[in-house]
């Protein structure tokens, strides 16, 4: 199974991809990681050691260069654009609690149509996961779908958008389902978080009407306090565990139905 998360900036996309991978690796799954938002925090909520220590991809230069031909900054008319990756996974993955992870840093963008080595080595490695891993891929992205291309969409089981209660995040959930199916990404659902009453859970539904939920997380003073502390996220909440299991339920139903139609 192979899973995107997006949403605005702040809704908790991160949690959401921790606390699922970690399910699914309780259930006996084998899972990668892959963080794919700038700010880079993934490994930090899963508990992973020295998390500051980790170096992205993106920024691996001397990698970058061996595989597509140029070193990131230089000025060249031509590189690799489907370089060797297959192996990095095994090379450049860490584990911890028997979750993979990588972290693959900033996609570049540039006004005119930038495509430079680092963007290259990310795409091909991107799709290598998504298309030719026989494990659980869980990918953690910014506010966009900047990472995903019409080849990789095609992989990619389920998006799910994370919302809270809010109109601002719920005008990106627009947004991003707009851009997913652009480029052909139709199994799109939501997960709404942060959810204190009855009344923003009916807020979330009456304004996503045809959206699909996989289910509400509420909030916890407990997931705060354990950041504020610098306590792995993941194990802040029982009552939040307990929700992503069942979005992890809602997950096997959904795609098993889908696989059966198709």
């Amino acid at each position: 199974m192979k899973i995107a998360i997006s949403g605005k900036g702040g809704v908790g996309k991160t949690l959401l991809a921790s606390l699922l991978s970690k399910t699914f690796v309780e259930f006996g799954y084998s899972v990668i990681a892959i963080d794919a938002d700038p700010d880079a925090n993934l490994a930090a909520t899963l508990g992973f050691p020295h998390p500051e220590k980790i170096t992205p991809i993106s920024e691996m230069s001397a990698l970058i260069e061996e595989r597509t031909g140029v070193r990131p900054g230089q000025v060249a008319s031509y590189f690799k654009l489907n370089p060797k990756v297959d192996d990095l996974p095994e090379k450049y993955s860490l584990k911890y609690n028997g979750i993979k992870l990588m972290v693959m840093g900033r996609i570049k963008k540039g006004g005119s149509g930038c495509y430079c080595p680092e963007n290259a080595l990310l795409r091909a490695l991107l799709v290598h996961l998504l298309v030719a891993r026989d494990e659980v891929v869980i990918l953690d992205m910014e506010a966009g779908i900047e990472h995903l291309g019409r080849g990789t969409a095609r992989a990619v089981d389920k998006l799910i958008i994370v919302v809270e209660p809010g109109r601002r995040s719920v005008e990106t959930a627009y947004r991003i389902d707009k851009l997913a199916k652009d480029i052909g990404l139709q199994n799109i659902a939501v997960v709404g978080n942060k959810l204190r009453s009855q009344s923003e859970r009916e807020f979330l539904t009456s304004s996503l009407p045809g959206f699909e939920f996989l289910g509400f997380i509420p909030y916890d003073q407990a997931v705060v306090e354990a950041d504020l502390a610098n306590l792995p996220l993941v194990d802040a909440s029982q009552q939040i565990i307990a929700e992503v299991r069942n979005i992890y339920q809602a997950l096997l139903s959904t795609t098993q139905a889908a696989s059966t139609i198709n």
